[in-house]
């Protein structure tokens, strides 16, 4: 079986919601099954150590889970056009993984959520791609074939799959949204199986 590890960080639950349906496309292609993990919270001041485990949610990633996946789709809420702290935290810590080549020539593609329209959702998909281009991976973005990238009044790009949660920040994905996540799950699955065999 083709794994594909969704690894995500979210606060507010929109992120989570765009990772369920990553992980929706990539359940759709015969050979390749999501994995789907979090990260825990960071903080400038640790007033007590994160459970090993989650009260709820997907369990947290380990090295384990990049060191064996096949592919992976990586999304981060945005935060001042970057990938949210805890997201690069994680990454910063995979120094001994990229020294291996464990990532290298997997597939990979990107997602995230902003409050708002112009808040900076394309320069966060371009930071996510900064160290899975270190690790070798190869990227996977939405072409302008997929209808939805085209009738998008909302989230989307190229660079990969968006969400404007607006003022109320409830994750409530658009249609096109929701179809745009699972499209690059797939993708990225297709890739990977085929790069697997």
């Amino acid at each position: 079986m083709t794994e594909i590890l969704v690894l995500f960080y979210s606060r507010k639950g929109s992120t989570a919601e765009l990772a369920r349906q990553v992980c929706r496309g990539i359940e759709v292609v015969p050979g390749a099954r999501a994995r789907l993990r979090t990260v825990p919270q960071v903080t400038a001041v640790v007033e007590q150590p994160q459970p090993a485990v989650p009260a709820a949610g997907p369990p947290y990633a380990s090295h384990d889970d990049l060191r064996e996946c096949h592919g992976l789709v990586l999304g981060s809420p945005t935060r001042f056009g970057n990938m949210a702290a805890p997201l690069k935290y994680f990454l910063d810590g995979t120094s001994a993984l990229w020294l291996s080549g464990v990532m290298a020539g997997k597939p990979a593609g990107v997602f995230t959520s902003t409050q708002t329209m112009h808040g900076g959702q394309e320069t966060t998909l371009l930071s996510m791609m900064l160290p899975l281009l270190h690790h070798g991976m190869v990227i996977v973005g939405l072409p302008y074939t997929e209808d939805a990238l085209s009738s998008t009044a909302s989230g989307g790009s190229p660079y990969g799959a968006s969400h404007v949660a607006r003022a109320d920040g409830q994750p409530r994905l658009s249609e096109e949204e929701r179809v745009l996540a699972q499209l690059l799950g797939k993708r990225v699955a297709e890739i990977a199986v085929k790069l697997h065999k």
